[in-house]
Formats: structure tokens, sequence, C-alpha cells
């Protein structure tokens, strides 16, 4: 009797202590699947038509960014506001190829790949908690609207009006010029082999254009970076690691700015003052930041669904989807690995031209 009345309290208290067990591991897979979600799986946000992934496939195996404290703690000699490094290079005779930099992009002879020798890097800049601006973090997924007629989009408009009535260092839409110009810029995360045949047509055409490039690309491919310099295009920044500048912390942003940066300096020899924020996400808080590294944010007013290699759509395509959005003042923004866009580019180019349109460079505006 004693015995069943024993196995009578084990089954329930069994029968009390299995439902609790599924309730706390219920709680846990619901913390963890809103971790995975929060953290783990790679947003896409919209862009009208156009939805880049937040990080590219290239882009999943790069490791966390090494922090070269040494390094950094030199002190800059130069302003940050600089585009091209002055210097004659060091290995190279004019007219002639920089020489091929070593693993570490620095020749023999100490000169960057470019054949500048390496600027002075800028220390991590730190702020103290008084010195930071309570400004809005809220996410902002950027859009510009599709433009037609020849006239820009009130969206694109209206972004270039919040970010002057702010005092923000934005270009998202150049409203201050009379004359029909456009500024070509390239998003350039990762290479797909067609980076070069841009620059071809950039060069035959004697167009200036802007790459903005992840630290990824520049250590992958150190002579399209190389080239890009030479030929007098501004190679920007577009971070480190190309995360979404609204889910890291002020610190971070801090690192992946000056981090691209001083990587440019060490290994090219150069810097520029152009940021442009991965898939457009950011935040006042995040445009303050960039702005207080004396950079100056660049979105658009012109782009199309030509980021998915998958979905090349032919010549025509992009032909006709660019230069149907073209306006006066417009920031187009194309990216590197699109074969219609690399196959189109000679005669958009001059398509616009005969429109009266000219090409200018950022430093321009």
């Amino acid at each position: 009797m004693e015995k069943k009345r024993t196995q009578q309290r084990q089954k329930r208290s069994l029968l009390i202590f299995l439902p609790g067990m599924l309730l706390v591991a219920a709680t846990i897979l619901l913390a963890l699947i809103v971790m995975w979600i929060r953290y783990g799986a790679t947003p896409t946000l919209p862009y009208d038509d156009l939805t880049e992934p937040m990080v590219s496939s290239a882009l999943n195996s790069l490791p966390p960014m090494q922090q070269d404290n040494d390094a950094l703690a030199k002190e800059a000699e130069q302003s940050n506001t600089a585009i091209t490094n002055t210097q004659k290079p060091a290995d190279t005779q004019p007219g002639t190829s920089p020489s091929a930099a070593t693993a570490s992009g620095i020749t023999s002879s100490g000169a960057t790949v470019t054949g500048f020798m390496p600027l002075p890097e800028l220390p991590v800049k730190t702020e103290k908690p008084s010195d930071i601006p309570k400004l809005p973090t809220t996410r902002i997924a950027y859009s510009y609207g599709v433009a037609t007629g020849g006239k820009p989009h009130q969206i694109s408009i209206d972004n270039q009006k919040f970010f002057d009535s702010k005092g923000y260092k934005a270009l998202a839409l150049d409203t201050k010029s009379t004359d029909k110009r456009l500024y070509l810029t390239f998003d350039v995360g990762y290479e797909n082999g067609i980076t070069g045949k841009i620059l071809d047509t950039l060069k035959e055409k004697k167009v200036p254009a802007a790459f903005f490039a992840t630290q990824h690309h520049l250590k992958t491919n150190p002579e399209l970076a190389a080239r890009m310099i030479s030929e007098g295009h501004i190679v920007g920044n577009h971070s480190v690691t190309h995360p979404d500048f609204t889910t890291i912390s002020r610190a971070k942003m801090i690192e992946e700015i000056q981090g691209f940066d001083n990587y440019l300096r060490k290994n090219f020899g150069y810097t520029s003052p152009y940021f442009r924020f991965p898939a457009g996400s950011y935040s006042e808080e995040a445009l303050d930041v960039v702005q207080s590294l004396g950079f100056t944010s660049v979105f658009w007013s012109v782009a199309w669904a030509d980021w998915d290699t998958s979905r090349q759509q032919g010549k025509k395509v992009a032909f006709d989807t660019i230069t149907a959005r073209l306006h006066p003042g417009a920031v187009i923004l194309l990216h590197a690995v699109s074969t219609d866009d690399a196959e189109a580019l000679g005669d958009i180019i001059d398509w616009a031209r005969a429109q009266g349109y000219a090409f200018r460079a950022l430093t321009e505006y």
C-alpha cells in the first residue's frame, strides 16, 4: 500500500513538474528566435525598387575588425578633408604604373600600392559622455522616389531639405547648382570582375566618379583601388564590415569609419572625406557621428535594382531605366557588380551629354 502511495505521489510531482519544464523550454526557444531575428538574420530595406542586402554574401566571411592600437595612436599630421595625396610617388616615374604591392599593401621601397608614401593614421576618436549630443537613434530606411520627366522625385527633394534644415553635411540631391550636372557614384562591396571594365569606360569618356568601397574590397583588390585613385576618381568610405549603422553603438560607428580611413591612409597613402551608409540605413545620431569625423554622408536620387547579380536584365533595360530617371543635380548610385550597368554605361554617358548634362566630381558640389 505504501509503495502504491509513493508511486501516486511521484506521478503527481511529474504532472506538476513537466508543464513547468515545457514552459521554461518554450521561453528559452522564444528568446533564441528573437535573438536570431535581431542579430543573426540578414535584413533588407525598402529602396523603392532597390533592395540591397545589408551584408553581401562576399562579406559574410569577414572576421571582426582588428584594431591596431599602436598604429592608431599616431597623431594625424594632415586634415581629414584631403581628397588626394599630392606627394610624388616614391617608386614610379610620370606616365608609368605604380609598382605592385606586397601582401601588406606596401612596396619594398616603403611606398604604398599607389606609389605614395603612407599617410599618418588617425587615432580612433573617443568621446566623453558629456560631449555626445542627444539625437534621435530611430532607424531611417533611406528612400529616394523614382524620378520622371527630367525632375527629381519629391522624396529626394525633401531628403535634401531635411539634411540642410538640420545642418547635416549630407548630399542626396544638388539643389544649389543651376546647371544640368550629374554625380556618378558606385558601391563596391565585393568584386564581380566588372570594375575594370567600368574604369575603362570612365577613362575613355573622361567622366569622374566616386567608388564607395568596403575594406574587404580594398584588401582583396588593391590594384583596382589604386587605379581608381591614379585615374582621378574618389575612393569613398563604405565602412569596414558593412553593418547597419542603426544597430551598432556610437563607438562602433567610429571604429567602422575611422578603421576604413586608416586602412586607406596606411596602404594607399590616400584619404577622402566622403562616406556612404551601408544599405542607406541611418539615424540622426549616425549622421552626427559621420559629420563629427569630418565626412560628408553621400546618398542618392537615382538608382535601380542593379545589385542582384542573379537578376540582370540586359543592357537595354539598364539604359532605359537609368536615363529615364536622370535629372539636374542627380546623385546616381550604381553597383559595380552589375553586368547590365557596365554594358550600358558608355551609352548612358553619351545620351546624358547629348541632353546637355555634365558629369561632375563630388568635390565640385
